[in-house]
C-alpha cells in the first residue's frame, strides 16, 4: 500500500488516582497512545438503516459526508471522497456496503488489538510516532491512505480485500500496523514516481516484517504462500529487475495481478530481504532500527546477506 506520513507523536497522559485516608495513591492508569476513529461507521449506518434515507443514495451520501469527521475530511480531500462517488458507489457496489457491516462489528476487537500492536511497537523502536486511525466508509476505494494528520482507512474497501487475509479482524490489524511501519519510515516520506523496484520493495517489505513484529502478521500473507517453492527462480527475477521502474512494473502496485503472477510479490521479496538482515544481526534492537530508517536501499540489499533462494 502507498506509504503513510508522519505527525508528530501523541502525548501519553497518565491519570492520577484518588489519594486514600492514608494518603497513599492509587495506581494510574496509562492512556492509549493511538486514538482510534471510528463514529463515522456508526453515523453511516444509522443513516443506512433508515428505508427512507436509504432509498435515496444521493441524500444519504450527502448527508453522512456532511457531518464527517476530521479525519474523514482530511480523507475526502486526499482521495476525492465526493457525495457524488459515494452515492455512485452505493448505487454501483452495494454488496460493498452489505458486506462491511459484519466487518464493522468487528472493530472493538480490532481497536484493543491495535492498542497491543502499538504497545508493541513502542517497545521495539523508541523513536515511534503514534498518528491517530479513521475508519470510515468511503467510495468503494481506496483502502488506505496518510497524511500528516493521520491514517485513513476505508472501511468497506479493506473490508472485500478478503484474497490477502480471510479473517475480518486479523486483515484489518495486520493491514493497518504495515501502515503504521510507513509512518515510522523516513524514507517513506519522500514520493519518487521514478522510484526503482528495489527502493519500493524494500520501503514495503520492511513494513510488513515490523508489521510482523508488531501484530504477529505480515499482511500480504497470500504472497508468502503463493511464492512458497518458487523463492529462488522469484527473487533471481527479482535481482536482474530490481533498479527498473517500480510503476508500470510487474512487481509493485499493480493491483490483484493473475493466478500466474500476483500484484505486490515486491513486498514479499522486500520482507525476505528484511528478514535476512534481522536474522543476521546479533544486536536484534539495531536490527529493527535499521530496517525502519533504512536510507539506502542498495546499501542496505549489499549488507543484509540476502541471496535468491535463501532459507530463512
Amino acid at each position: 500500500m502507498r506509504r503513510a506520513i508522519p505527525l508528530a507523536a501523541l502525548a501519553i497522559a497518565l491519570i492520577a488516582g484518588a489519594t486514600s485516608r492514608t494518603s497513599a495513591q492509587a495506581p494510574t492508569e496509562t492512556k492509549a497512545r493511538v486514538d482510534i476513529v471510528t463514529s463515522d461507521v456508526d453515523r453511516f449506518y444509522a443513516l443506512y438503516d433508515d428505508p427512507d434515507i436509504a432509498a435515496q443514495p444521493d441524500g444519504l451520501a450527502a448527508r453522512y459526508l456532511a457531518d464527517a469527521s476530521p479525519g474523514l475530511r482530511e480523507f475526502m480531500v486526499m482521495r476525492r471522497i465526493t457525495p457524488e462517488r459515494v452515492a455512485k458507489a452505493l448505487r454501483d457496489k452495494p454488496h460493498l456496503y452489505r458486506e462491511a457491516r459484519g466487518c464493522a462489528q468487528k472493530l472493538g476487537n480490532v481497536r484493543g488489538r491495535l492498542v497491543s500492536a502499538t504497545d508493541r511497537l513502542a517497545a521495539l523502536y523508541s523513536a515511534a510516532i503514534f498518528p491517530p486511525i479513521t475508519i470510515a466508509l468511503s467510495r468503494g476505494a481506496p483502502v488506505a491512505a496518510a497524511n500528516g494528520k493521520g491514517l485513513y482507512v476505508s472501511l468497506e474497501a479493506l473490508c472485500a480485500a478478503k484474497f490477502m487475509e480471510a479473517d475480518d479482524e486479523d486483515r484489518f490489524v495486520h493491514v493497518i500496523a504495515h501502515e503504521y511501519v510507513h509512518a515510522q519510515q523516513p524514507l517513506a516520506q519522500v514520493e519518487d514516481r521514478d522510484e526503482t523496484v528495489l527502493r519500493a520493495a524494500l520501503i514495503e517489505g520492511a513494513a510488513e516484517f515490523i508489521a510482523e513484529q508488531m501484530s504477529g502478521s505480515a499482511a500480504y500473507t497470500h504472497l508468502h504462500r503463493w511464492a512458497k517453492g518458487r523463492e529462488k527462480e522469484l527473487e533471481s527475477a527479482f535481482l536482474a529487475e530490481k533498479d527498473g521502474k517500480a510503476i508500470g512494473s510487474r512487481w509493485l502496485y499493480n493491483q490483484l495481478g493473475s493466478e500466474d503472477w500476483p500484484g505486490d510479490l515486491g513486498y514479499w521479496v522486500g520482507y525476505r530481504v528484511a528478514k535476512a538482515h534481522y536474522q543476521r544481526a546479533s544486536d536484534k534492537a539495531k536490527a529493527i532500527r535499521e530496517i525502519i530508517d533504512m536510507d539506502d536501499p542498495a546499501a542496505f540489499l549489499a549488507e543484509s546477506g540476502w541471496t535468491p533462494g535463501m532459507k530463512l
